[in-house]
C-alpha cells in the first residue's frame, strides 16, 4: 500500500493549481538541476547537484544517465548509500489526479539496485538490499532482499540473485 497524502482541490484537474502548489522559480530551478544531472557523467557532482535541490542522496549512490526525478517534490525523495538506479528511470512523490493532488515519501534503502526504464511512484519504499528488474512499473512497497518485476511489479524471488 502506497503512503500518500492527499491535497483535495475545486474547479479545474489539479495540474491546472501547480503554480499555487509550488512556486514556479522554485519548480524552474529543480527541473534545471535535475535535468541537467540526466546528462552529467559524474556521479560525485550529480549526487551534489541532487542535495542542492533537497534530495537525500546516500554515500556512494550511482544514478545513471537520464534518469529523471520529480521536479516538484525531489525533498520526498531520498536514496540509501550504495544504491544504482538505472538508465532512464523514473522516480515520482506526486500525482496530478482530476480532482486532487497527492504526495508521498519515496525511500530507496540502502544496496538497492533499480534496473533501466523503471517507474517508481509516490509513497513506496524499497527495502534494503532489493532489486527491481528493468521496464517495472513500483507502484507498491518492496520489501528488503527480494527481487520484483514486471508492470506492476510483482515478486520474483525472495532473495536478491
Amino acid at each position: 500500500m502506497r503512503k500518500l497524502t492527499r491535497h483535495p482541490v475545486t474547479g479545474k484537474n489539479s495540474l491546472r493549481h501547480w503554480t499555487r502548489i509550488v512556486h514556479p522559480l522554485r519548480v524552474a530551478f529543480n527541473f534545471a538541476v535535475i535535468h541537467t544531472c540526466r546528462y552529467l557523467p559524474s556521479l560525485r557532482l550529480k549526487n551534489c547537484l541532487y542535495r542542492l535541490v533537497g534530495m537525500k542522496v546516500g554515500r556512494d549512490a550511482s544514478i545513471g544517465l537520464m534518469a529523471m526525478f520529480d521536479i516538484f517534490f525531489p525533498e520526498l525523495i531520498s536514496i540509501g548509500d550504495n544504491t544504482i538506479i538505472g538508465y532512464n528511470a523514473t522516480v515520482l512523490a506526486h500525482e496530478f489526479l482530476i480532482r486532487e493532488w497527492v504526495t508521498g515519501r519515496v525511500e530507496i534503502g540502502r544496496d538497492v539496485m533499480i534496473g533501466a526504464n523503471t517507474t517508481v511512484l509516490a509513497g513506496v519504499s524499497i527495502g534494503d538490499g532489493a532489486v527491481v528488474s528493468a521496464c517495472s512499473l513500483v507502484n507498491r512497497d518492496v520489501p528488503a532482499g527480494v527481487m520484483v518485476g514486471g508492470v506492476p511489479a510483482r515478486l520474483l524471488a525472495e532473495k536478491k540473485l
